[in-house]
């Protein structure tokens, strides 16, 4: 007899990263406990401040149709010991406006990148693995939505899960249940509600944060087009690390960016340009903690 895969035992956390990927495999999961979870199975949201408003409704959408608690946490960064503390919101109170990324950028005096990325290690997964400590448990399970045709990530979370380094061990039920992009897709169109972002071939261009610095050129530069307004906080971020960086160090004319390799005042000068002149960009977006 086969094994349910979304049969998960406590303690655990299942991580919702409010994309249509993680919400399907959620709804799997309550399916397989007849919808009602055990005590010690937590599900839980972790917001930066930078997702979507429409990330934030779709979030609380879940959890009003189908009764379960989500646990909405936020980083928040003190003067005194300890400075970093998860603090737990609700969506009325959800910040919206980057106010936990921006705290921790002020706090570091730099700007997360591709090789160092603070954002995903302290507005994430730090922020989840003191909701559990904190609830007293010293391992548990790691619920992520990692689905079969993501073959990389997977493996890239077993080396992981090998190398003992975490006090969990990270499960991916959707793998184990050979559960396409695909499947999700055709799940969420029969469904009577859904993430009010566009789907493009089953990828959520727009989904966690914004503008993330590991989106490909060309999705930035489309997602800047229809909102503008969304590039004037990360380039805020970077006009005020640099700012940091020459008070701190002295260094005139020092620079910041969350990538060297482009910034923010450029993607908006290209976002003005018509469509056939950027279409040459490649869209190489990387993949990170913060999966669909």
């Amino acid at each position: 007899m086969m094994t349910n895969p979304y049969h998960i035992e406590g303690p655990a956390l299942i991580s919702f990263s409010g994309g249509r990927t993680s919400g399907f495999m959620l709804y799997q999961i309550l399916q397989a406990y007849d919808g009602t979870l055990p005590a010690d199975v937590y599900v839980t949201f972790a917001n930066t401040g930078k997702e979507m408003p429409e990330t934030l409704d779709f979030v609380r959408d879940c959890g009003e149709h189908w009764d379960v608690a989500i646990h909405w946490l936020e980083l928040r960064v003190h003067e005194e010991r300890p400075i970093y503390r998860t603090e737990e919101v609700t969506y009325e109170i959800a910040s919206r406006k980057g106010e936990p990324f921006e705290a921790l950028i002020e706090r570091k005096k730099m700007l997360p990148n591709p090789m160092t990325r603070l954002c995903t290690s302290e507005l994430k997964i730090n922020v989840m693995k003191r909701f559990m400590q904190e609830k007293g448990y010293k391992e548990w399970v790691n619920v992520i939505g990692l689905r079969y045709d993501e073959p990389r990530r997977v493996a890239s979370q077993r080396r992981i899960n090998d190398s003992g380094k975490n006090k969990w061990e990270s499960l991916s039920p959707l793998n184990s249940d050979k559960v396409s992009v695909e499947t999700v897709g055709k799940f969420w169109a029969n469904n009577d509600f859904d993430l009010k972002l566009a789907n493009h071939n089953g990828k959520t261009l727009a989904g966690n944060c914004d503008l993330c610095f590991l989106k490909g050129t060309q999705t930035l530069i489309n997602i800047i087009r229809e909102r503008p307004d969304l590039a004037d906080w990360w380039l805020e971020q970077e006009e005020k690390v640099t700012r940091l960086q020459i008070e701190s160090k002295g260094v005139s004319g020092s620079t910041d960016r969350f990538r060297l390799d482009r910034d923010y005042i450029k993607l908006v000068d290209l976002a003005e340009l018509e469509a056939k002149q950027t279409d040459f960009f490649d869209d190489d977006s990387r993949s990170c903690f913060c999966h669909d």
